[in-house]
């Protein structure tokens, strides 16, 4: 990876950089592969790519059956060389696209040696992919990988590569995009060297596929060019329609399989794919908005996905469909993209981009429901950080939210947030706000929540009801909270600062949940970052009971140090000490051990308002911290900044900040104020 790699440019997401990169992809993983002889075009692959084995057994008859693997993104492109190889090859082959789970799992054979393999993966390291493709080849199989990155796992495996423009095409976003239109294009490569070795289907028809697989990159550029028309539809339709679908039929449902991946993992939605003329059969009471992919179509086959899309406006969805520039046909589409007009058996490409661009343009238009939510969040917490408490805090940020709750309330009423914020939390967060804005918002709040009105209570709950409604509306495009690649937790991205820091990591990783670290608690722990030198153990405890009872704790698990250390809860289970304090009031606590000295931050886990355990870890300071540094941990726990500068002004009338960095750093989080405070009398 270089520093090429991971500029973003002027590209305001490494996605969207990717998908405007596709073109360039495209024609490098074509340079040098195709030829022309006798006035033909023809795919030149090489022995590397399709070794003399494989020439042997395709023109001998040897090889009867070809199989296209892969997972994800990868397995829908494969599914594109399989359909084009299907037409090309006119029955000679037994032509087939699977999972590799599927093919490892139900459709080995003892003997598998008339069987060509080609594996499809991005990276190579695929670990289902490259089991298969083992499994495959000890029964005899040959097997052709397409694979972007060079000297990677599944190179070693395969008998020949063809690799993806350049071999080592890079991609920053988690969504893949660029990746798929070059395995496309490599997957359409070997279509035709594989028939053309296969002596089937004519050389008339893979010169025509060849010519339009040059001409596709000049296509598509044409297809980005349309953006803004796609963001329009993006940006009208996405936010209020909590189902979608997408639909193609023939290679269109390629196309149509690759949307539906995107859309997914760049709209967080759970999305069906089905076939064009099936979708009246399934689902059209939920009123979807259905993405139809029917660019290439032509003739009868036109005329009936037209009158389909009729058929989805009538029962109320919401079409927007995708089809070939000069097409009148779909009159009902709620939106109509039109593509240049290529070979139909390649116009999915097309279709594809399409959903690529609106999946992006979606993703915006969804997070961006949240930006008033997020200005109202941080009104609150910089009110937090300025050090206000109590009514004047509570009054400071009624005042400074009532144009992002106007914001919200407006939106609310169009209809928008219908499609991706949950009832109940559109519900909870409305009385909240309107709470807040009221003459007397804690008597509002008390009549309405049932709870005592206090500010702290009203800010605590519109806090994690902002937050709740940030986490359903967030779409951060370049990362994904449910894959692989990526590490999340699903939160707003104002939090991924938070969880990033090495404490917040380390109490993670003890086995903590996140659902049981509240976000104050989160942010305690990222102020607590900067004063640890290091974390030596942990001791997770279990907590059963009211703590203000007879409430018992119990060892969940150690580790580190702490595994040489007696505890007095293997004698005594009940809940006492510092542990019951921490488990009251359920707020992070740094401690200092009345016996040996050691150095503890005892975390609350809590569900609901009842604490469920206690992670305490064992720590180790830095002696001193420069200033800027100790203040800001100061800041963040138990206002310990705050609260020593008011008991030294109270008899010295003003606060030296420079002479923070001479304490100890463990003594100025756990010795009582009054003596910290001292340090600074001495000095006087």
């Amino acid at each position: 990876m270089t520093t090429r790699d991971i500029d973003r440019g002027a590209y305001p997401h490494f996605l969207l950089k990717e998908i405007s990169e596709a073109p360039l992809s495209f024609r490098k993983t074509l340079r040098g592969k195709i030829v022309e002889h006798d006035g033909l075009l023809r795919a030149a692959l090489g022995a590397r790519t399709i070794p003399q084995s494989v020439v042997d057994g395709l023109r001998s008859g040897r090889i009867r059956s070809v199989r296209v693997i892969g997972q994800g993104t990868a397995a829908v492109a494969g599914q594109s060389a399989a359909v084009l190889l299907d037409e090309l090859v006119e029955s000679r082959l037994d032509v087939r696209a699977i999972t590799a789970t599927e093919l490892s799992g139900f459709h080995l054979a003892v003997d598998m040696s008339d069987m060509l393999v080609i594996a499809v993966s991005q990276s190579g390291t695929t670990t289902d992919t490259n089991r298969t493709v083992d499994l495959v080849r000890g029964r005899g199989a040959t097997v052709i990988g397409i694979v972007n990155r060079r000297n990677s796992d599944l190179t070693d495996k395969a008998d020949g590569v063809l690799y993806t423009s350049d071999g080592r095409d890079v991609e920053m976003s988690v969504a893949s995009t660029k990746a798929f239109y070059a395995q496309v294009a490599a997957g359409a490569l070997l279509a035709c060297a594989i028939s053309d070795l296969a002596g089937a289907g004519s050389d008339r028809r893979r010169h025509e596929i060849l010519t339009e697989l040059r001409r596709m990159p000049d296509a598509m550029d044409t297809v980005l060019e349309r953006r803004q028309d796609i963001a329009e539809a993006a940006q009208r339709f996405a936010p209020q329609r909590r189902y979608w679908a997408v639909v193609g039929n023939g290679p269109n449902k390629v196309a149509a399989e690759e949307v539906r991946v995107k859309l997914s993992e760049l709209c967080y939605k759970s999305i069906a794919c089905d076939v064009t003329e099936d979708k009246k059969h399934i689902d059209l009471s939920s009123e979807p908005l259905i993405f139809v992919c029917a660019a290439g179509l032509v003739g009868s086959t036109a005329d009936d996905v037209a009158k389909e899309v009729a058929i989805y406006r009538a029962h109320k969805a919401a079409p927007i469909v995708v089809a070939s520039e000069g097409e009148t046909r779909f009159n009902g589409a709620l939106h109509l993209v039109t593509v240049p007009v290529v070979d139909p058996a390649l116009a999915f490409i097309l279709s594809a981009m399409v959903g690529h661009l609106f999946g992006y343009e979606a993703a915006l238009a969804i997070d961006a429901l949240a930006r008033p939510l997020r200005e109202a969040r941080e009104v609150i917490e910089d009110a937090i950080a300025s050090g206000v408490t109590g009514d004047q805090m509570l009054r400071s940020v009624s005042r400074q939210i009532v144009p992002m709750a106007q914001r919200f309330f407006d939106t609310l009423r169009t209809g928008s947030y219908d499609g991706n914020l949950e009832a109940s939390t559109a519900v909870r967060l409305s009385g909240l706000l309107r709470d807040s804005l009221s003459p007397q918002p804690l008597e509002a709040y008390q009549e309405d929540s049932g709870k005592v009105g206090s500010p702290s209570g009203l800010i605590d709950d519109l806090t994690a009801a902002l937050t709740r409604a940030i986490e359903e509306l967030t779409r951060p495009v370049d990362a994904i909270k449910h894959q692989a690649k990526t590490v999340t937790v699903g939160i707003s991205r104002s939090d991924e600062a938070v969880l990033d820091r090495s404490l917040v990591r380390e109490v993670l990783a003890t086995g903590a949940g996140r659902d049981r670290l509240a976000y104050r608690t989160l942010k305690v722990l990222g102020a607590l970052d900067g004063a640890v030198a290091a974390v030596t153990g942990f001791t997770r405890y279990q907590v059963e009971g009211d703590p203000s009872a007879d409430a018992t704790i119990t060892v969940v698990d150690r580790g580190g140090v702490s595994l040489s250390l007696p505890s007095r809860v293997e004698q005594n289970s009940s809940l006492r000490g510092t542990k019951r304090r921490v488990a009251a009031e359920r707020e992070v606590l740094v401690a200092r051990g009345r016996s040996d000295g050691r150095h503890v931050i005892l975390v609350p886990e809590v569900k609901g308002s009842q604490t469920t355990g206690i992670t305490l870890l064992h720590v180790r300071f830095h002696e001193h911290l420069p200033v800027a540094t100790i203040r800001t941990v100061l800041q963040g726990y138990d206002r310990r900044y705050d609260r020593l500068v008011d008991w030294v002004t109270e008899t010295e009338g003003s606060f030296r900040d420079d002479l923070l960095i001479d304490v100890p750093v463990v003594d100025l989080l756990v010795a009582p104020i009054s003596e910290v405070a001292d340090r600074w009398r001495s000095q006087a």
